[in-house]
């Protein structure tokens, strides 16, 4: 048995409810530095947008827009864009590694299973992405949903591998932190099981509120299916194939599409 340090003298034991403040600060702290903070900034655009006087069918938003109108600067700033969103990722996975239990095995965040993740992850896409334009089709119709824009960076020879890079960046950043770190704190805390997956759906509809609320419900239901396939199966890695592949039909898809196309779609 492995030897255990022994309580230091007149030091009172550590009480459950103790335990459970620290873990609820700790979940505010890890949102509020990432996903919780966009969720704020969400809110307020759409009140903003809603006060702003034209209906929401006529504004739009842009997804990715360049950083700055130098070409190598502005890769330079998305690069490091890219780098420091993924912070928040790295405090979870070292979180929830604390007791020296591998964060990457405790939520499936690993290439043991890659064929089946492969497959489980297109097929999630697929069941997600396609209801998902048809729903952006309707909020639009109905003027609940902004037009959105997926990217307005000018064309160059490093834009697809970042477009690709911001793909694999929003996938690791949600699926880590508002699927796997979120739900594996919640259990923590004893939430029941319909809680905490409504809790990660919630948290995901927030942040895409500033695209109207078409987006908001249709996040909030790809929130559902996901949260509840980890609550399940207790692996994150098909959730981040499924939502890169997503991203990269319509990051990458957008910026192939020719412009004469664009235009008489309306996505110009």
């Amino acid at each position: 048995m492995p030897a255990t340090t022994a309580p230091t003298p007149g030091t009172p034991p550590v009480s459950e409810r103790a335990v459970r403040r620290r873990l609820t600060v700790e979940i505010w702290i890890v949102l509020g530095l990432s996903l919780g903070r966009s969720g704020v900034y969400a809110l307020v655009a759409i009140l903003d947008r809603m006060t702003a006087g034209p209906p929401l069918a006529d504004q739009s938003t842009t997804i990715n827009g360049p950083l700055n109108p130098r070409p190598w600067l502005d890769v330079l700033y998305q690069v490091l864009s890219i780098g420091f969103a993924l912070v928040p990722v790295a405090l979870a996975l070292y979180l929830l590694s604390a007791g020296g239990r591998s964060a990457t095995r405790r939520i499936g965040l690993t290439a043991a299973r890659p064929w089946r993740d492969l497959g489980v992850g297109v097929g999630l896409a697929a069941l997600i992405g396609i209801p998902g334009l048809g729903l952006y089709a309707v909020g639009r119709a109905v003027g609940i949903t902004v037009q959105v824009q997926p990217t307005t960076i000018d064309d160059h020879w490093w834009t697809i591998p970042l477009l690709v890079a911001l793909a694999l960046k929003n996938a690791l950043l949600e699926e880590v932190v508002a699927v796997a770190y979120l739900m594996e704190r919640l259990r923590e805390l004893r939430w029941s099981a319909p809680l905490v997956v409504a809790a990660s759906a919630l948290l995901r509809g927030s942040y895409h509120l500033y695209q109207g609320w078409g987006p908001f419900v249709g996040n909030v239901v790809m929130g559902l299916v996901f949260a509840e396939y980890y609550r399940r199966r207790r692996r994150v890695m098909p959730l981040v194939v499924a939502h890169t592949v997503m991203d990269l039909v319509v990051f990458v898809g957008y910026a192939l599409i020719p412009g004469a196309w664009l235009t008489s779609l309306g996505l110009d």
